[in-house]
């Protein structure tokens, strides 16, 4: 499985973007999370391609919807009213399921390089 992430940029605070993630191959679930010097890395939204699943974490959820074009094998992430702390490189990532109270069921078999994201006044 090979995914590259687009769709990185800066903007103010409010801001929005939206990543893309075109990914070859195939996989069961698939989502984002996000690292950048100082912080952890921290996963952000999953969504699982059986059964629907989708996971937020506390710190995107209201904000950030993680979507899936299946014709396009593309999975997206609309980001709204970003806040300076969500500066980070953004990677999508898959993994054998999505949980909604957990996310990640093994942790991510699969990533690629990441998207920057600047969000400062």
């Amino acid at each position: 499985v090979q995914l590259q992430a687009s769709g990185g940029g800066s903007v103010h605070p409010g801001g929005s973007l939206r990543l893309s993630c075109a990914v070859s191959g195939g996989y069961k679930a698939i989502g984002w999370f996000r690292e950048g010097p100082g912080r952890q890395r921290e996963q952000l939204s999953c969504i699982d391609t059986r059964d629907g699943a989708i996971y937020y974490a506390g710190s995107v959820k209201g904000r950030f919807t993680i979507s899936r074009d299946k014709a396009k094998n593309t999975v997206y992430l609309q980001m709204n009213n970003l806040k300076p702390e969500d500066t980070a490189e953004y990677h999508c990532a898959t993994d054998e399921g999505c949980d909604t109270d957990y996310g990640f069921i093994e942790g991510m078999n699969y990533w690629g390089k990441g998207t920057l994201v600047t969000v400062s006044s």
